[in-house]
């Protein structure tokens, strides 16, 4: 027979008895988020946070045409920016540009709409046919809309006297003509782009709304603007913040469609092309600086004004 087992009181103390030792929480890890985190922060740190302070301070300098000297001249380079005509026009200029662009969000959202239909045959053949401009380099984009804005033998001129149009533009060397020229470009080549989103979205809306719908009586135009565009709010607020920020970033593709010797090219440029001007062609590294940080500061403006205005519009199902 087994001995039965004497519970004691010092047994029963022990049992009761709460161990003090300092437990590790199984959530913790310790440092070894930041080992592996930390080279992603210095690399933050390094091309992003501290440019953005190394150009605040050259935008309150005057820097030599190599950068090897400076002289602290204050708020002077802000000054003469906005005593200077053509900073307000190139504000114009990327107003103008990125309202255009912006205007490519609604084209895509019906054209995604309507290559989503259900029975639409070759939809995905249709899908890489638009997103294959935003794919091509800029300068290759350029190279063939030069062709067809040419003024002399180009598509778009020949087709519009075939029209009865006698005397058309030269689209990329008349003032006033060049800057939405070129703004249609940048439309046409960011749709693409904007379609593959919005058919990202256009997946997580249910069937079964688009039934009920048909049931009650809608017709596909109800359907669009009462369940398409709604739950597609999301998609529509992220696409119209990047290509905010895109429109106030261009340059390259203007700058491969103006060339340096174009007529129009003074009452054309951007920011972003008066920042390239001012900083690399006429070696004014301190204006050109304070043109970066006007940049800045008006994106940040705009986006923050975009996610304020969101709470009002936007749906998150």
């Amino acid at each position: 027979m087994s001995t039965p087992t004497r519970i004691t009181a010092s047994s029963r103390a022990g049992r009761g008895r709460v161990d003090a030792r300092p437990r590790r929480s199984s959530t913790s890890d310790g440092y070894w988020p930041w080992l592996f985190v930390t080279p992603l922060l210095i690399g933050v740190f390094i091309f992003y946070i501290y440019p953005i302070f190394d150009n605040f301070y050259i935008s309150f300098t005057k820097q030599s045409a190599f950068g090897t000297s400076s002289k602290f001249v204050g708020v002077e380079n802000y000054v003469t920016l906005f005593n200077k005509q053509e900073l307000w026009l190139s504000v114009l200029n990327t107003l103008i540009y990125t309202g255009v662009l912006l205007l490519g969000v609604p084209i895509a959202t019906w054209l995604a709409a309507l290559i989503a239909r259900p029975g639409l045959r070759f939809a995905a053949v249709y899908r890489v046919a638009f997103f294959m401009p935003y794919l091509a380099m800029p300068t290759a984009i350029a190279l063939v809309w030069r062709l067809i804005y040419n003024g002399d033998f180009g598509v778009l001129n020949y087709i519009l006297k075939s029209f009865g149009i006698t005397n058309p533009p030269h689209w990329t060397s008349t003032p006033g003509w060049a800057i939405f020229a070129v703004s249609i470009v940048g439309l046409w080549s960011s749709i693409g782009f904007n379609m593959i989103i919005l058919s990202a979205g256009l997946k997580n809306i249910s069937p079964e709304l688009y039934e009920a719908a048909e049931i009650d009586g809608a017709s596909p135009r109800r359907q669009f603007f009462s369940i398409t565009v709604p739950m597609l709010t999301p998609s529509i607020f992220f696409l119209t913040v990047i290509q905010a920020i895109n429109g106030f970033q261009m340059f390259d593709l203007l700058f491969a469609m103006m060339g340096l010797q174009n007529p129009a090219l003074p009452s054309s440029r951007t920011l972003v092309y008066l920042f390239y001007n001012e900083g690399f062609q006429l070696n004014h590294k301190g204006l050109a600086a304070a043109i970066a940080m006007i940049i800045l500061l008006i994106v940040g403006i705009l986006t923050a004004i975009q996610f304020k205005a969101q709470k009002k519009w936007v749906t998150y199902a």
